[in-house]
């Protein structure tokens, strides 16, 4: 089945107000173009789901897509705070702004969960830490084997997940390389799954390294092909991370007319991800440019 769809039609027809959605992927491979597109389409009420809700975070929030943040490590990569973010949670500015959250580890344990349709998780890393008062979804169960009390986290179903992926082919067997994140484990627990991936591939491509495909296609529902769109983060062996930008946004959000005009000029006024890597211009890119680096090659064998 060709599972292929533009970002508009992925978005249209599979994030609708009042879901649950988790964006994920880390450090490498964030969706920021199914962002803008959620932006541009107007949608409300959002759960988002992030592990590191960095820029792209900070943007639906702004954008007044966002009533829960569901996430942890709450920073700009190395570049500094989110200040939307910042004055909605610390000063319920314009709006306030209802927040779960984790440990890294929590969230991976919570889409492990998830995934593997289980009422919980456990994990010890939340013992002496300040946490479980501030979050009451941590809690403290007894060990049926006498090993004492653990803490377990919930799981998490996204209504829909949307992650990056370097390749695909039509029918949504997806390829990543690099840091891998917690995509697939994001992709299982959820209901949908969107892909968005750098490039098109043949059947032969992905079957001729199948360790690489972390996504199968029985658990996509749509690949949409949108080369750069993890822009400013980056896609490894694509392009990489966008440090001046990064660096750029916490002056950009510090001020929330200057973020509001950033996103009237690069999201709300454009129709697609097409224009605003028009809008950047081919030479953007220069500083952002990748040589290759060839992993070792891998003899799977073939029966004679």
């Amino acid at each position: 089945m060709d599972k292929t769809l533009s970002m508009k039609e992925a978005i249209g027809r599979y994030v609708g107000d009042g879901m649950t959605v988790a964006l994920e992927g880390f450090s490498h491979l964030i969706p920021f173009a199914a962002a803008h597109e959620i932006i541009r389409q107007g949608r409300k009420d959002l759960t988002l789901c992030r592990m590191t809700p960095d820029i792209v975070s900070d943007q639906l929030v702004a954008a007044g897509c966002v009533r829960k943040l569901v996430a942890s490590f709450f920073a700009s990569g190395s570049a500094g705070s989110l200040y939307e973010l910042r004055r909605r949670i610390e000063n319920q500015d314009p709006l306030p702004l209802e927040v779960e959250e984790y440990s890294h580890y929590g969230m991976v344990c919570r889409y492990q969960a998830g995934a593997a349709r289980l009422p919980f998780f456990p994990l010890r890393s939340y013992a002496g830490s300040d946490l479980p008062a501030l979050n009451p979804q941590l809690r403290l169960v007894e060990d049926p084997y006498g090993g004492g009390s653990v803490y377990v986290v919930p799981p998490l179903n996204p209504d829909v997940t949307i992650i990056g992926a370097q390749r695909a082919d039509t029918s949504g067997n997806a390829q990543i390389w690099g840091i891998a994140g917690v995509q697939q484990e994001a992709v299982y627990a959820a209901k949908k799954a969107i892909v968005v991936v750098e490039e098109l591939v043949d059947d032969e491509v992905i079957r001729s390294d199948p360790s690489r495909t972390l996504i199968p296609s029985h658990a996509v529902d749509a690949v949409v092909v949108c080369p750069r769109g993890a822009h400013p983060s980056y896609a490894q062996g694509y392009y990489d991370r966008d440090c001046g930008f990064y660096r750029r946004w916490t002056e950009i959000s510090k001020d929330p007319s200057q973020l509001r005009n950033w996103l009237d000029e690069w999201v709300y006024a454009l129709d697609s991800h097409g224009e605003y890597l028009a809008k950047l211009g081919a030479d953007y890119w220069s500083d952002l440019e990748v040589g290759p680096k060839l992993s070792t090659p891998v003899d799977y064998g073939s029966r004679l």
